[in-house]
């Protein structure tokens, strides 16, 4: 006997939560509010503004974040024309390289700059490449690698390897 499965009603979409908008006098007030709301209140005030969860970062990037959405909610944000451009910009010049885009050319050494860190007794030796950096013979993307590599555990690279971004950079 073949049983014939019944097909329940395709539920309703949920209505997709409204967001406010923000009146333009009141964004003053509401950023200089962010920096003394408990951090219960930034969340709330992100899920308002969002109608997603908060992510789990520092309050320091909430309100940030917040700032600037609550001066997108009033204002306007950017038009899609200038998306596009920054976007091709920012593929024109990391050439689509995550590790690029998140520590631009500026900010990494010179290549050929050899980075030496003692962990435990062992002298370290890094070496800047174009595309990375090189430990041990082997090529690395990152230093955070590198450092993970030498202790077994998560480091941030730079902070590994006592690295500070250049001033005005």
């Amino acid at each position: 006997m073949t049983r014939v499965k019944q097909q329940k009603p395709a539920a309703s979409p949920a209505p997709a939560p409204s967001i406010p908008a923000i009146p333009k006098p009141d964004v003053p007030a509401r950023l200089a509010a962010l920096p003394g709301l408990p951090i219960g209140e930034l969340k709330a005030e992100w899920r308002r503004l969002f109608a997603t969860e908060p992510p789990p970062y520092n309050r320091r990037f909430l309100e940030s974040r917040l700032a600037y959405r609550i001066q997108e909610l009033a204002y306007g944000g950017l038009r899609p024309e200038t998306i596009a451009r920054l976007d091709a910009l920012g593929e024109q010049f990391d050439g689509r390289n995550i590790t690029f885009r998140r520590i631009r050319h500026e900010q990494r050494p010179i290549a050929g700059t050899r980075l030496i860190r003692e962990y435990q007794g062992v002298e370290h030796v890094v070496t800047v490449t174009r595309d990375g950096y090189e430990w041990q013979g082997r090529p690395y993307r990152s230093l955070s690698a590198i450092a993970r590599a030498i202790t077994g555990t998560r480091w941030n690279g730079w902070t590994f390897f006592g690295i500070r971004p250049r001033s005005g950079a």
